[in-house]
Formats: structure tokens, C-alpha cells, sequence
């Protein structure tokens, strides 16, 4: 429960502090920030152009990365060009309908990237338990109804967030002490009951990322299950050199979820910039490397890039 005896009524404008108690060095964390801002924009923009030119990559594997690709631009451009508005120009306020709205997208977007990994892992299982029928399992039609069971999922189970927050009457202060309109951050400040919305806010987690991250680890169990079959140790090596790249992506996107997950349960309480900043690695690393590991760890994409280097430099 929590009391106010200053309340304010639910305000039309509220102001996003940035990263607090670290408001001096907002202009030096710009920098990291744009510079994974052009990054993203320019890698994943070039993964779907070489999916998109070359023919041989129109499988089940590259379809999906695709899928991946667009939603990491998805996600970057919606959070961090306002981060960096409010790190070079100050422009700290939002309304509250823009809060709103960026309280759907932004996670939408996150909930969406999982499902793609979760897809990706299925991809992987169908590879290596059936190899025979990989392109038959997952034709066309079946990766559309998995994208639109993706994008489904996100926006059931995101929906209720602006809703919820829209029915907050009263507030302890208009300061939002992030660098975007995070859900949890929104009710932090509202006053009143919010042990609703806390449930609300594990069951979003839960229902998302918790479940494709249990799927994905039944589906590489079962695929190291079927490789240590295998009785050539070459043959292994490729199986497991196959699933390589989309390892280093989902230890790279659920690691930070796990690492405050853990520090929760373990009653490890961090400075509130310190965990604004892991929050924000959320969103803007793995949408950065996902491009730079499937475009070096791939074999076809990586001879892809080397041929298009190689006809710019002749």
C-alpha cells in the first residue's frame, strides 16, 4: 500500500529524469547510446537486404532472422531516439497519453524479439531431430501463423498495461525516474493499492519471457539429446556449430533479465541508475549484436557481406 499525504491528481505531462542521481553524465552516455543506435540501424538494415537479394537464404533459419531483424529496428526506434532527446536537448516531458503509448510498444517489441527466439529454437530442434522434413515442418504458411502467433501474444498480453495505468487517479509526483515510461515505473509513483498491478507486471514476465526461456531450454535439451547420438564426433561439431550463433543471442538477451531476476530473490538491492542502466541493455544490446553474430557465425551470410565488400573495393 502506498500512502501519500501530497498527492497530485493524474497529470497531463510527465517528466522522464534520464538515468537518475547520474543526470551530469547524461551527455557522455549519449554516445554509447547513438553509436549503438547506428549500429542496429545499419546491420539489421543490411541483414534484410541480403536476406531479402539473396535467393538461397529464402529458408525457414533466415526468414526468421529476418522477423528478428525487423523487430530489433522496431524496438531501437522507438527508445532510443527519445533518449537521446532527453541527454543532448533536455527534453525531460512527455505527455501522458505519449506515456501510454510507449508503455505498450516498448515491451510489445521485447515480448516479440522472445517469441522470435523461441521460434528460432524450434527451428533449430526441427534441423537436427528432423532434417528430412525441415523445409516441409516449417513452410511459408506455418513461419506466417508463427509470426502471427508472435505478434498476438504481444499485444494480449501488453494491452492491459495503458489501460491499467490509465485508471491511476493520483500520484506522489509527476518525476519519472527512468529514461522512458516503463510500467513499473509509472506505478511506483501512483498512490493508492498497486498490488494489482505488481501481479500484473511478474504475470507479463512470466507468461513471456519466462515461458520461452523454459521452452528454448527443453528444445536444446532435446537437441543435445540427439546430437550426442550421433556416433561421428565431426558430425556433432556441425549440429552444435548450427545452433552457435542463436546461443550467443539468447545469452545475450535473457542474461540481464536473469541477472535482476536473481538479484531479486536474493534480496540484492542495486542503486537505482545501476539498474536503469541494466534495464536499458534490455532493449539496446541484443538488437546491436544479433547482426554482428549471425553475420559472422554464418556461414552464408558471412560470404554474402565478403562478396559485396569485395565488388565495392573492385
Amino acid at each position: 500500500m502506498t500512502s501519500c499525504n501530497n498527492s497530485i491528481p493524474q497529470p497531463l505531462i510527465f517528466v522522464l529524469a534520464g538515468i537518475p542521481g547520474l543526470e551530469s553524465s547524461h551527455g557522455w552516455f549519449s554516445v554509447p547510446f547513438f553509436l549503438v543506435f547506428v549500429v542496429t540501424i545499419f546491420g539489421n538494415t543490411a541483414i534484410l537486404c541480403i536476406i531479402r537479394v539473396e535467393k538461397s537464404l529464402h529458408e525457414p533459419m533466415f526468414l526468421l532472422l529476418a522477423m528478428l531483424s525487423v523487430v530489433d529496428l522496431s524496438l531501437v526506434s522507438v527508445t532510443v531516439p527519445r533518449m537521446l532527446d532527453i541527454f543532448w536537448m533536455n527534453a525531460k516531458e512527455i505527455s501522458f497519453n505519449a506515456c501510454l503509448t510507449q508503455m505498450f510498444f516498448i515491451p510489445s517489441f521485447y515480448v516479440m524479439e522472445s517469441g522470435i527466439l523461441l521460434a528460432m529454437a524450434f527451428d533449430r530442434f526441427v534441423a537436427i531431430w528432423f532434417p528430412l522434413r525441415y523445409t516441409t515442418i516449417l513452410a511459408n504458411k506455418v513461419l506466417v501463423k508463427m509470426a502471427l502467433t508472435i505478434l498476438a501474444r504481444a499485444v494480449a498480453v501488453l494491452t492491459p498495461a495503458p489501460i491499467l495505468a490509465e485508471r491511476l487517479e493520483r500520484f506522489q509526483t509527476h518525476i519519472i525516474a527512468y529514461s522512458y515510461c516503463a510500467y513499473m515505473a509509472v506505478v511506483k509513483i501512483a498512490c493508492g493499492d498497486i498490488s494489482n498491478h505488481i501481479f500484473y507486471g511478474l504475470m507479463v514476465l512470466v507468461a513471456s519471457v519466462g515461458l520461452d526461456l523454459f521452452f528454448i531450454i527443453l528444445s536444446y535439451g532435446l537437441i543435445l539429446h540427439a546430437v550426442f547420438q550421433i556416433p561421428s564426433w565431426e558430425a556433432r561439431g556441425k549440429a552444435l556449430n548450427t545452433c552457435g550463433s542463436h546461443l550467443c543471442v539468447i545469452a545475450l538477451f535473457y542474461s540481464p533479465v536473469v541477472f535482476s531476476v536473481l538479484a531479486q530473490i536474493l534480496g540484492y538491492h542495486m542503486a537505482p541508475h545501476l539498474q536503469i542502466i541494466i534495464d536499458n541493455l534490455y532493449f539496446l544490446v541484443p538488437p546491436m549484436v544479433n547482426p554482428l553474430i549471425y553475420g559472422a557465425r554464418t556461414k552464408q551470410m558471412r560470404e554474402r557481406m565478403l562478396r559485396i565488400f569485395h565488388c565495392h573495393r573492385n
